[in-house]
């Protein structure tokens, strides 16, 4: 989750929680379904983490809204999960294609 929040904010700059998670779902077709109890202690994590950093603004709703931008720091750790990412999935690639072979 915090892959895509990184990378969320890393395009679309300042959003508040409600904005990512609403384009997490629009980005995934409405395969993914982000619920509070999931995206804010990430949020919260990241924070703590440096990765982003937050403050309040007034949301499009004319509402307080606490926006979350992508620190230095969380841009680097971006580009490191990425790079995890990528890695991890090359490797799933590698193990589903095998066909029936034993150890």
């Amino acid at each position: 989750m915090a892959l895509m929040v990184l990378k969320t904010l890393d395009v679309l700059g300042a959003q508040h929680g409600y904005g990512i998670a609403r384009r997490l779902e629009q980005a995934s077709g409405g395969a993914l379904v982000i619920n509070h109890g999931t995206l804010y202690p990430v949020l919260i994590k990241l924070v703590q983490e440096g990765a982003i950093w937050s403050e309040w603004g007034t949301s499009e709703n004319n509402r307080s809204a606490r926006f979350y931008s992508i620190t230095k720091a969380g841009r680097r750790q971006l580009l490191r999960e990425q790079q995890h990412w990528k890695e991890t999935t090359r490797i799933m690639e590698q193990l589903l294609a095998l066909h029936g072979e034993s150890a």
